[in-house]
């Protein structure tokens, strides 16, 4: 079982904020460690949000509690309506995220029924102690460069699958694949999305991310993908058209890599829709049924690779653009 950094933080910030407060010798020093445990969050942006949100609204609390506590008693009653007045409150001030921290302070000041200045001002250093512990340990963020990295390995080994098997499905009516690489690049597309975004905001000064655009085009490429299985199941057993758009297909699979080479089959697709536009015109419903299909199939083929293409600068030239 892997142990999580956010885990490894918590496990260091808890004796830690612990401590500092025992050695300060604060009443009720263990909600130091409470509070750093609620506030160790995956990413720096979070972290910033959630150190303001909850500092804001264990000084709220702290008012609040004041307010209920000194005029109702240190009752249950006080809690209920203090709680009812102090949670919309946060929502409206959209501090929400702070609720469950400064429900700590407010239990210390109902459990120990005590608003003295010099028990509050322990309060105030129990929150910065707790609060502050988790910030720093925030500030550090294992870099998501390797793990992305495995997303993008992983989603163009699976790109080349369903790519190879389009062709010996063009070729041969091959139907022994099961598709599962299908499902799994969902998943694998939907994982690199979340490291994406979390990576970006542990990168708050950072305006682009380096992966950002790569899986927003290989998102919107699997999309085109998906679109073009049902029309390869409906292209002739033999024909000669087939069987070059099957090799086509075959030699794509062969160059799924993060490089931009799309001109390349960009060139090919040209000469497949010349030879295409040389064939005789379809005689029966089946024939003109098939031209159609052929038709859509290379023109999303085309949007397939124009998506690379503008993805980034190509790495070599076009012929048209050579000669």
């Amino acid at each position: 079982m892997k142990i999580g950094y956010r885990t490894i933080k918590t496990a260091i910030g808890t004796p830690i904020a612990i401590s500092i407060a025992q050695f300060l010798d604060l009443t009720n020093f263990v909600s130091a460690g409470i509070l750093t445990i609620l506030c160790i969050q995956p990413s720096r942006k979070k972290s910033f949000l959630s150190a303001w949100h909850r500092f804001f609204a264990c000084i709220l609390a702290i008012l609040f509690s004041f307010i209920f506590f000194e005029t109702i008693g240190y009752n249950t009653i006080a809690v209920a309506l203090m709680l009812i007045a102090f949670i919309p409150t946060t929502v409206f001030l959209k501090i929400t995220p702070g609720i469950a921290t400064s429900s700590v302070i407010t239990l210390n000041l109902y459990s120990f029924s005590n608003m003295s200045s010099t028990f509050i001002i322990e309060q105030l250093l129990i929150i910065i102690i707790g609060i502050g512990t988790a910030f720093l340990l925030n500030l550090y963020m294992p870099s998501l460069d390797v793990d992305l990295k495995k997303q993008q390995n992983k989603l163009e080994a699976n790109f080349k699958i369903i790519l190879y098997e389009i062709a010996l499905y063009i070729r041969n009516k091959n139907v022994s694949w099961d598709g599962k690489e299908v499902s799994e690049t969902e998943e694998i597309l939907q994982e690199a999305e979340d490291l994406v975004e979390r990576d970006r905001e542990n990168h708050l000064l950072r305006s682009k991310h380096p992966y950002h655009e790569y899986f927003k085009m290989r998102t919107r490429q699997f999309e085109l993908l998906q679109r073009m299985l049902p029309l390869v199941t409906k292209l002739p057993n033999k024909d000669s058209i087939s069987e070059k758009i099957a090799v086509f297909f075959e030699n794509l699979s062969e160059s799924v890599h993060p490089e931009n080479t799309a001109a390349l089959f960009l060139d090919d697709l040209e000469e497949l829709r010349s030879e295409f536009n040389q064939e005789d015109l379809p005689e029966t419903q089946e024939e003109f049924e098939t031209r159609a299909n052929l038709f859509r199939l290379l023109h999303e083929i085309e949007d397939y690779l124009n998506l690379k293409r503008k993805y980034k600068k190509s790495d070599i030239k076009r012929k048209s653009s050579v000669e």
